[in-house]
């Protein structure tokens, strides 16, 4: 029997000028490497295809982090402005193919974007910009600086006593990377905390009555997956679940 098969969402990218489906490379390689599964990249066709086609030959889903934001008007926010990165294809997948893969009890993960990506798809909220919300800190990096340093470990998060992460991490908190604009506002009904930052500002969650794995998390663990403990062991609970569904 082959590797079991993991979905990645792609976003709406360029190619010379041609509309094209991209995800980072480093998603895939943490698939491949962390997950020891075979990663699929899915495209972001919007309502152009069934849900249920996308995921039927998927043993687990990634749903990955991306420049762009989701638009406001997703979960109930005012228009963005003009210059706001968007990408309307990725969101009419992605919060389609969410619901759809609970349901079907499949594996998932959902990474930065893909966090609030789980907490609007289940009825949450978003702050549009957490970095203009009082009370709360710059949860971006900046744009210009080298990868190895956008993605160093940023803050300590707070782990839920009992929860998922905690027991993965074997300690109440871990350091995390941070490269996020948006955040979660009103948490959605079916998610439990996993992780706060020193602000208070809710980093992750798992569906409370999922029929198996399924995590969000804001920070981004693929980054130099198999370097990182804690961010190994959250591929390695995923990869776990995915085999035992294949």
């Amino acid at each position: 029997m082959g590797r079991p098969v993991i979905g990645i969402v792609a976003s709406s990218g360029d190619q010379h000028g041609q509309p094209a489906h991209v995800a980072l490379t480093q998603y895939a390689e943490a698939v491949a490497r962390a997950a020891d599964a075979v990663p699929l990249l899915i495209p972001s066709l919007g309502d152009g295809m069934d849900v249920r086609d996308l995921l039927a030959p998927l043993d687990g889903l990634l749903v990955p982090g991306d420049r762009s934001n989701i638009a406001p008007p997703r979960y109930g926010g005012p228009p963005p402005p003009a210059d706001e990165v968007l990408d309307e294809a990725r969101d009419e997948t992605a919060l389609a193919l969410i619901p759809a893969a609970l349901a079907a009890g499949l594996p998932l993960l959902a990474v930065c974007r893909g966090f609030e990506e789980l907490n609007v798809a289940l009825g949450g909220t978003l702050h549009f910009r957490v970095h203009e919300v009082a009370g709360l800190a710059d949860h971006r990096a900046p744009t210009e600086l080298p990868p190895a340093r956008r993605f160093a470990p940023a803050h300590a998060v707070a782990l839920e006593p009992g929860g998922l992460l905690a027991g993965l991490a074997g300690a109440p908190e871990a350091m995390v990377n941070s490269l996020h604009a948006q955040g979660v506002d009103r948490l959605a009904a079916g998610l439990a905390i996993e992780a706060r930052a020193p602000d208070g500002l809710i980093e992750a969650a798992r569906v409370a009555d999922a029929r198996g794995f399924a995590l969000g998390v804001q920070w981004h663990p693929e980054w130099r997956v198999t370097e990182t403990p804690f961010y190994r062991a959250i591929f390695r609970a995923f990869a776990d679940a995915v085999a035992g569904r294949a």
